[in-house]
C-alpha cells in the first residue's frame, strides 16, 4: 500500500521571516564597519567586524578564499533586436564558455549576438555566438575576441538577484575582497568583504597566520536549493585548489595547537574537501560537490567566520551543521530583531561549534 501522507519539509529547519528592508542591497560606508554576532559561546553577543583580531588568539591561522570575481554579466541584443542578457560562468577553455541567457526559449546554436554596453549601445567587434543549448537555460557560447576580454571590456559585475538593482561604478571594487586574485568566480566570497588591511595588520601583531584557498563560486550559488538535492546529498560543483603553502600553513597551526578559522562557506567547503579521513589537508586542487548538511563531522575548521545567508539554503544549512541548528537559528532570530543587514553586503558571524561553546564561552 503506498503511503499517501504528505512528506515533512526537510527545509522547514533552516527558514526564517526577514523582512525585505533588513537585505542589505549596498556595502557599509566603510568595508570593515559592519556588524558581528559573535556566537563564540553558548549564547550570542553582539560585536563589530572590527573586533575580530579580538576574537583570535596568537597562534590561530585564518584561511581565506582568494577568488576574484569576474564581470561576467554581459548584454547583448539579437539581430532582431531583442535584448539579451548573458552571465558567463568561468573563463571557459579561453574560447568557448558555459552561459546562462535570459531570456532563453528563442535563441538557437549558430546565432550570433552582438555585445552591448549597459545602455545598450553596440559595442564594435565584440559578439557572442551560441554553439549549443545545454540543460537548465544555459549555453556553450563563443565570445569574440575572448571571454576574458569581453568580459573586461564591456562586463558587468554580476550582482546577486536579490538587490534587484543594476551593477554601479563603487561594486567593482566593494564586491571584491581586498585580498582577490585568482580570477575565476561570478559570486563574490562575501564574507572576507569585510576585511581590510587594517585588521591583517592587528592579525599580524597578534601572531595570527593567514593563509589562502581558491573556490572559484559557480551559478549555483544563486539557485534555490530543493529536497531532491538534500535526498541526493550532493551540490553544483566547484573547483578548488589548495596551494602547498597552504596545507603546511594548516600543519603548524595544528602542530603549535592553533585553530583554523575559514572565512566564509567556501573556504569551508574547500578546506573540508580536501582533507583525508583524518583531517590531513594535502596540496592538490579538484572538483567539489560536497554538500554539508547537519550531522556532518568536520575533519579540519575550528572555528567559522561567515554572513548571514538566505533562508532554506545550503549555505544555511553548512552554518548549521557547524554550530547547531537550534542555536544558529535563534541568532538568526536575534538578528531580524536587532536589526542587523543580511545576505553579500550585510553583517558577519563568528561562531564555534556547538560542542566547545559551553568549555570556551569567550571565543
Amino acid at each position: 500500500m503506498t503511503d499517501s501522507r504528505p512528506h515533512p519539509d526537510p527545509l522547514a529547519p533552516f527558514d526564517y521571516d526577514l523582512p525585505p528592508d533588513a537585505i542589505a542591497t549596498r556595502p557599509p560606508a566603510d568595508r570593515d564597519g559592519g556588524r558581528l554576532l559573535d556566537l563564540s559561546g553558548l549564547r550570542v553577543r553582539d560585536a563589530a567586524v572590527v573586533d575580530l583580531p579580538g576574537l583570535l588568539k596568537r597562534g590561530d591561522l585564518l584561511v581565506l578564499n582568494d577568488t576574484r570575481v569576474l564581470h561576467a554579466r554581459l548584454w547583448a541584443r539579437r539581430a532582431t533586436g531583442g535584448r539579451v542578457e548573458l552571465l558567463l560562468l568561468g573563463l571557459g577553455d579561453g574560447h568557448t564558455v558555459e552561459a546562462m541567457a535570459r531570456p532563453a526559449r528563442r535563441l538557437k546554436p549558430g546565432e550570433v549576438l552582438q555585445i552591448c554596453d549597459a545602455d545598450g549601445d553596440p559595442v564594435p567587434g565584440y559578439s557572442a555566438r551560441i554553439v549549443e543549448r545545454l540543460s537548465g537555460g544555459t549555453f556553450r557560447v563563443t565570445p569574440t575576441p575572448g571571454p576574458a576580454e569581453v568580459m573586461a571590456h564591456a562586463g558587468e559585475v554580476p550582482l546577486p538577484p536579490y538587490f534587484q538593482r543594476d551593477a554601479e561604478p563603487a561594486d567593482r571594487v566593494r564586491y571584491q575582497t581586498v585580498f582577490a586574485r585568482e580570477s575565476g568566480a561570478v559570486a563574490a566570497p562575501t564574507a572576507g568583504l569585510h576585511l581590510t588591511d587594517s585588521i591583517f595588520e592587528r592579525l599580524a601583531e597578534n601572531g595570527v597566520e593567514v593563509a589562502f584557498v581558491t573556490l572559484h563560486v559557480g551559478a549555483g550559488t544563486f539557485r534555490n536549493l530543493r529536497p531532491e538535492d538534500i535526498e541526493r546529498g550532493t551540490l553544483h560543483a566547484e573547483r578548488w585548489v589548495v596551494p602547498p603553502e597552504t596545507a603546511r600553513a594548516i600543519a603548524r597551526c595544528r602542530t603549535r595547537g592553533g585553530r583554523v578559522v575559514a572565512v566564509g562557506t567556501t573556504s569551508t567547503r574547500t578546506l573540508e574537501s580536501a582533507a583525508d579521513a583524518d583531517g590531513h589537508v594535502k596540496a592538490g586542487e579538484g572538483v567539489t560537490r560536497l554538500f554539508i548538511q547537519p550531522g556532518y563531522r568536520f575533519k579540519v575548521v575550528d572555528r567559522l567566520w561567515t554572513n548571514l545567508h538566505l533562508p532554506r539554503s545550503s549555505l544555511l544549512m553548512l552554518v548549521c551543521a557547524f554550530g547547531g541548528t537550534r542555536r544558529v537559528m535563534s541568532t538568526y532570530r536575534h538578528a531580524v530583531r536587532g536589526g542587523y543587514r543580511f545576505f553579500s553586503y550585510g553583517d558577519a558571524m563568528f561562531l564555534s561549534p556547538e560542542e566547545d561553546a559551553e568549555d570556551n564561552p569567550a571565543g
